[in-house]
């Protein structure tokens, strides 16, 4: 192997590399990472442990909400993204209304158990539709948008493989969520639930990390476009300098026209 080869083994050795980081990172900020799942997990987890104790759904409903409230005031504090925590907020204020309405604290789960089965419909019906969700989800933050549909066919394909990755992973999840609703106690289903928040979640990430990290690169569609201007800028320059050749005058004879 000459000195030459070297570089060239190297670049295709970290090329790899780089596309697994960028895809890593690019997980981690659309569902959060670590920080998302806490707050995920800490609001249901709360709820269930109070009412374990003190079978009080109103206590337990309250402090559930609270604590989503103040997981997004440190987030606004901190001034960073709130979507996780917000999305975490909305889900407990619709269980804490269903619960409070029924009386039944088992309804506190119930719209987030419903959520969850209407995402796994809709992570196979787009995958079905040729539009898969995850590619929907992670086009923007792959700064690629749609261009995955019709310009990178294997990336598709990937998206298409992670959405049926997604959805019946929470179909399976709904299949041992419901039958509980219906059979299990409050406390049964709230512990159970709250084993199942985290699992299931990183198993989709990985798999969707894995179809990814094998996909072709994305297209980033926003340097295309700065591509482009910079392109239409610099004829325009070309353009102006040509007339003012022409014309002997360093403006291209403007304001001569303009008199």
């Amino acid at each position: 192997m000459t000195s030459l080869d070297k570089p060239t083994e190297d670049t295709d050795q970290t090329q790899p590399q780089d596309a697994r980081a960028v895809t890593e990172a690019a997980l981690f900020e659309a569902f959060g990472g670590v920080r998302g799942m806490v707050e995920t997990v800490v609001p249901g987890l709360l709820f269930v442990t109070i009412f374990t104790i003190n079978k009080d759904l109103h206590l337990s409903a309250i402090a559930a909400l609270a604590v989503s409230l103040v997981l997004v005031v440190v987030r606004l504090a901190m001034r960073d993204t709130v979507k996780h925590a917000f999305s975490g907020v909305f889900g407990v204020a619709f269980g804490v209304v269903f619960a409070m309405f029924t009386g039944n604290a088992k309804d506190f789960y119930l719209p987030g158990m419903l959520y969850t089965l209407g995402l796994a419909v809709a992570y196979i019906v787009t995958a079905l539709a040729g539009v898969p969700l995850i590619g929907l989800i992670l086009g923007p933050v792959f700064k690629e948008n749609l261009s995955w549909r019709t310009r990178n066919p294997g990336r598709k394909k990937a998206y298409t493989k992670a959405s049926w990755a997604w959805g019946l992973i929470l179909l399976a999840k709904c299949a041992i969520l419901f039958p509980l609703y219906w059979w299990a106690d409050t406390t049964q289903l709230g512990w159970v639930l709250v084993a199942l928040k985290i699992p299931p979640f990183l198993l989709a990430v990985w798999l969707t990390w894995v179809f990814l990290a094998k996909a072709p690169a994305p297209i980033d569609v926003f340097a295309e476009m700065e591509a482009q201007e910079e392109a239409q800028k610099a004829a325009k320059e070309r353009k102006a300098a040509a007339l003012a050749a022409e014309t002997g005058e360093p403006d291209g004879g403007r304001h001569r026209r303009e008199a």
